[in-house]
C-alpha cells in the first residue's frame, strides 16, 4: 500500500465504483469524543471518522495522559483519523509518531480552527498567515509518521479569500486528502458555505495536484444533500459535522431519520450517556451531554417539555429514568408535521 495515501485510494475506488462521495466525520470539539463515535459507528458508520482535535504540544507535555482519552478509540471506528493541532514543528514531529504507535490509520491536521485560544498558539486558522511555518508542521509530520498519510483541514481564507496564495501552497505539498471549509476565518459559520468556490479548488488541484483527494467541508445537511454538493462541484467527498446532532444514523444508506420511532431515538440517547460515562465520565463533565439532548429530543409534541427535565438532570441515572418513566407513561408518541 502507497503510505503517502494509506487507506484513501481503496476507498475512492470504492466510492467512485458505487458511484458516490466518500463520506467522512468531521472533527467537532466536545461533540465526537469516544462515546459518540462508538455510538455512531454501531449505528450509522461514516467512510471515515475524525477524532476530536488534540494540542500535539499537550501530548508532548505531563498532561498526555489524559489526552490521550481523546485519542481512544474501538476497532468499530476504523478507518480512524487523528487530528492534531500546534504551530511547533519538533512537537508535531513527537506527536505524530505517537498517533502512529497507537495504530491510527492517518494524521490530519487542523489549519482552520477559528478558536482564539488556538489561534494565539499559532495554530488552527492562524496557519493560513503564515504558510511557511504550515509548510514545516506538515513535513514534521510526515518526518514523524512516515507510514501513515498526512492530511490538512482548512478554510480558503484568512480575512478574505486566497486560493492561489494559500491552497494552492498546500495543493503544491501534494498531500493524499485536503478538506476545504468553504468559509474564511473571518466568516466564521456567519455566512452559507460558498460551495461554488470548490469547482475552483477542483481545478487548481487537477493543474497542481491531480492524486490529491478533496473533500468539502460546510452547511452540508445530509447525505443527499452531500452527493448533490459534492456532484455539482466535482469534488471527491464531503465532511458532514452538525447534521450528525442528535442522528447518529446519518451515514447509514438504508434509515431515514424519520424511520426511526421517538422510542428507539430516545434509548439510543441513553445508550449514548451510558457510554460517555462508562469512557469519559471521570475526565468530562456530565453537562456535555446536555448539547445532545437538545438534539435527541425534539421534533414532537411534549418534547420541549421533556427537554427541560433532562437538562436540569444531574447524574446518568437520572437521565436512565427520566427516559424511561416518559416512554411508558406516552406510549403512542409520534412526530410533529
Amino acid at each position: 500500500m502507497d503510505t503517502q495515501f494509506g487507506f484513501w485510494k481503496q476507498l475512492q475506488k470504492k466510492a467512485r465504483e458505487e458511484g458516490r462521495p466518500i463520506l467522512t466525520l468531521a472533527p467537532m470539539a466536545d461533540v465526537t469524543d469516544a462515546a459518540f463515535r462508538r455510538i455512531i459507528a454501531k449505528y450509522g458508520k461514516p467512510d471515515v471518522t475524525w477524532t476530536e482535535f488534540v494540542s500535539a504540544d499537550g501530548l508532548c507535555s505531563a498532561g498526555r495522559p489524559v489526552l490521550l482519552r481523546d485519542l481512544a478509540y474501538h476497532e468499530s471506528e476504523r478507518p480512524i483519523v487523528a487530528q492534531l493541532f500546534t504551530s511547533h514543528p519538533e512537537k508535531m514531529f513527537e506527536a505524530a509518531q505517537l498517533v502512529a504507535s497507537l495504530g491510527f490509520d492517518g494524521i490530519d491536521i487542523n489549519m482552520g480552527c477559528p478558536d482564539k485560544s488556538i489561534e494565539k498558539q499559532g495554530a488552527g486558522a492562524a496557519h493560513i498567515k503564515n504558510p511557511a511555518r504550515a509548510v514545516e508542521v506538515i513535513e514534521a509530520a510526515r518526518r514523524g509518521a512516515p507510514n501513515l498519510p498526512i492530511s490538512v483541514k482548512t478554510r480558503i481564507g484568512y480575512n478574505t479569500i486566497d486560493l492561489e496564495g494559500w491552497i494552492g501552497s498546500l495543493l503544491a505539498l501534494h498531500l493524499p486528502v485536503l478538506t476545504v471549509h468553504l468559509r474564511t476565518r473571518k466568516e466564521m459559520s456567519d455566512v452559507p458555505a460558498q460551495w461554488n468556490i470548490m469547482k475552483t479548488i477542483v481545478a487548481m488541484r487537477d493543474r497542481i495536484s491531480p492524486e490529491t483527494i478533496l473533500l468539502g467541508n460546510g452547511d452540508v445537511l445530509s447525505r443527499a444533500d452531500a452527493e448533490a454538493k459534492t456532484k455539482e462541484s466535482g469534488a471527491d467527498g464531503a465532511m458532514l459535522g452538525r447534521a450528525i446532532f442528535g442522528n447518529p444514523w446519518l451515514f447509514n444508506p438504508t434509515i431515514s431519520r424519520e424511520a426511526i420511532t421517538i422510542p428507539e431515538r430516545l434509548c439510543v440517547m441513553v445508550e449514548h450517556t451510558r457510554l460517555f460515562g462508562e469512557l469519559l465520565g471521570d475526565i468530562k463533565s456530565f453537562a456535555i451531554m446536555k448539547k445532545h439532548y437538545k438534539a435527541y429530543v425534539h421534533g414532537w409534541v411534549g418534547s420541549k417539555e421533556f427537554r427541560m427535565q433532562l437538562m436540569e438532570a444531574t447524574s446518568i441515572e437520572e437521565v436512565a429514568e427520566l427516559t424511561e418513566a416518559y416512554i411508558k407513561a406516552n406510549p403512542n408518541l409520534t412526530y410533529s408535521d
